[in-house]
């Protein structure tokens, strides 16, 4: 049976003192290079147990400060679902407050992008090509839960009346509804969920520390003819959100 690895074991040490209560909710423990000293373990083995229980999310670490204990926060539940009726026999909405939904969000676009090489990729469109790009920061309850920018080609969508997603007719109503209304018909989504670190832009919006944990999703929206029409990189900070896939079973052919 493989051994386990010396980080991890040391974790768990950590791990019980904390939830034993040695350091107080809030409070700043040792320095890593003490609790290296105090383990005899190497200041690099102390490195990855530390980083094991901010990613558990018992520390967090304070850029300049230290390493503290972690005060406990609700996390709201956002979940990704494919039905287009939410039903309320579903056991993930039991409430508003558990679908985590934004309930303001400021937007800015810009039209006239040219596309960069990974974005028009995305697109099937060619590097250069002219966007819609749009940057979003999304709330709820006050908090800032959520950013997006999202890219757009203008060969879809310029001269019609919804060109910018926040603003004329259909403002606020969403990529499928815009595009249905020119008669651009949505069939799929797909969705890459990668965990990352928070970068200092993004701590700075979302209201957490550079190298929190957050969530990217890298979204893009197909019409029927299997064309991109909208690409989207979406960032959650994962101590405020946790985020679920809800998908509706097959239902079998009697």
């Amino acid at each position: 049976m493989p051994r386990e690895a010396p980080y991890l074991a040391l974790a768990d040490v950590l791990r019980a003192r904390i939830l034993a209560g040695e350091w107080d909710i809030g409070g700043r423990l040792p320095s890593r290079a003490r609790l290296a000293v105090e383990y005899g373990v190497g200041r690099n083995v102390m490195q990855r147990a530390m980083d094991r229980l901010i990613i558990d999310g018992l520390l967090e670490g304070r850029a300049g400060s230290g390493t503290y204990v972690r005060v406990p926060r609700e996390r709201l539940r956002l979940v990704r679902s494919r039905h287009r009726e939410r039903r309320e026999s579903s056991p993930l909405w039991p409430d508003r407050r558990e679908r985590g939904g934004a309930d303001a969000w400021d937007a800015h676009s810009r039209v006239r992008v040219p596309a960069p090489e990974s974005i028009a990729e995305r697109l099937a469109i060619s590097s250069g090509d002219l966007c819609v790009q749009t940057h979003y920061e999304f709330l709820a309850e006050g908090q800032p839960v959520q950013l997006s920018e999202s890219w757009e080609p203008m060969a879809i969508t310029d001269g019609t009346p919804v060109v910018l997603p926040e603003m004329g007719p259909l403002a606020g109503k969403g990529v499928v509804e815009r595009m249905r209304s020119i008669g651009v018909v949505i069939s799929t989504v797909v969705e890459v969920p990668r965990p990352a670190r928070a970068t200092q832009a993004q701590a700075n919006l979302l209201g957490i520390s550079v190298g929190d944990l957050v969530l990217q999703l890298e979204r893009t929206i197909y019409d029927t003819d299997g064309r991109p029409v909208e690409t989207a990189d979406m960032v959650i900070p994962d101590v405020r959100r946790e985020v679920v896939y809800e998908f509706g079973a097959e239902r079998p052919q009697w």
